[in-house]
């Protein structure tokens, strides 16, 4: 984890931002996003809104946010979609036919990079791509299937095992569907959406970024995205991942920052400083310390070797700013070498700080 010296907003010209868990929850917006967003763009940081989601259209998308208060033009959204259609456009010539098992997404995307979407397996498809759809039929799933078997090319736009329900637990994504074809025909696909490298590469080249931040919610895709795209991350906790799974991530899930939300575009970000002792390595990020105490990362504050305080929300202290001070100086020490803390070393000082 490093600092920064200025607002993030001002440090990285393009904000690649997720939505769902980031800028809304299902079709709620999350608090404080939408300002946030705008305080952000009037600092002169653009902003793209980089999903997964290969349903719908990017103008689908950018109607959505404007009507949650966030103003966003057809051209502010990346698709998956449009990273699959790009990586066939660049395999296959200009008007291929490709089988779409998927929905309006996915062929407007083909279409804008000049390939014919199909629906059958006879009309002998160069590539299948295939989509997540609410609607999707066993017929469509089987055309892919023969087809694939046929030897066309086998592209999914994501493999996001499943989606938020709209109440109760998740549902199956994109990647569970995947599974029928890859089953029936022994093929993997090739996958373009996050963590894979398509769609940022595909988010970079239509924005332009020369120093883009990806800002996501979830370690296994928009983190992970960002490390295999060479790209510094913010992780915001308004979404799936909370602080005990990042301070116990892997080095790929680690993300360059730490925020509890959008706010978090909008200031510095304080260093974690390392420093040697003879009882170990201590971590310090403002008033807080952090260091391996046995098994367990021990946390004090304000040098006293005691945090009884818990990182309660005082006046004196910081309040809840100084709490993220703390997990970044907990992040510092628990991320010492590439194998992940245990949940068990962590925790108390995670509840101190009042993440429970």
């Amino acid at each position: 984890m490093r600092g920064s010296d200025r607002p993030l907003s001002e440090a990285y010209d393009v904000a690649l931002l997720d939505l769902d868990g980031v800028v809304y929850i299902g079709h709620r917006p999350v608090a404080g996003a939408a300002d946030a967003l705008a305080k952000a763009r009037a600092a002169g940081q653009r902003l793209a809104f980089v999903t997964n989601n290969a349903f719908r259209t990017p103008s689908a998308v950018a109607d959505l946010l404007t009507r949650l208060g966030v103003p966003a033009a057809l051209g502010d959204v990346v698709t998956s979609a449009q990273a699959a259609a790009r990586l066939l456009a660049e395999r296959l010539p200009a008007g291929s036919p490709v089988l779409v098992v998927g929905g309006m997404g996915l062929r407007h995307a083909l279409r804008g990079q000049g390939l014919r979407p199909v629906s059958t397996a006879a009309e002998r498809p160069a590539a299948v791509v295939q989509g997540y759809d609410p609607n999707l039929s066993y017929g469509l799933i089987a055309e892919g299937a023969q087809a694939v078997s046929n030897g066309a090319l086998f592209v999914a736009s994501n493999g996001d095992l499943t989606i938020p329900g709209a109440s109760g637990p998740p549902r199956p994504g994109n990647g569970a569907l995947i599974q029928v074809i890859r089953a029936a025909t022994g093929t993997d696909p090739i996958i373009t959406g996050k963590p894979e490298r398509p769609l940022h590469r595909e988010a970079v080249m239509r924005t332009g970024a020369e120093r883009p931040l990806v800002v996501g919610d979830r370690l296994d895709t928009d983190i992970e995205g960002a490390y295999n795209g060479g790209a510094d991350s913010l992780l915001v906790l308004t979404g799936v991942t909370d602080a005990l799974a990042a301070v116990t991530a892997v080095p790929a899930h680690r993300p360059t920052y730490v925020a509890a939300d959008l706010a978090g575009l909008l200031t510095p970000h304080p260093r974690v400083r390392r420093s040697a002792g003879s009882g170990g390595d201590s971590y310090t990020c403002g008033g807080w310390t952090a260091r391996w105490d046995g098994e367990i990362v021990a946390l004090s504050h304000g040098g006293d070797g005691d945090s009884d305080d818990g990182g309660r929300d005082s006046g004196d202290e910081g309040g809840v700013g100084d709490r993220y001070d703390g997990l970044r100086a907990l992040c510092g020490a628990a991320w010492r070498t590439d194998a992940p803390a245990r949940p068990a070393a962590v925790e108390q000082a995670l509840g101190r700080l009042g993440f429970g």
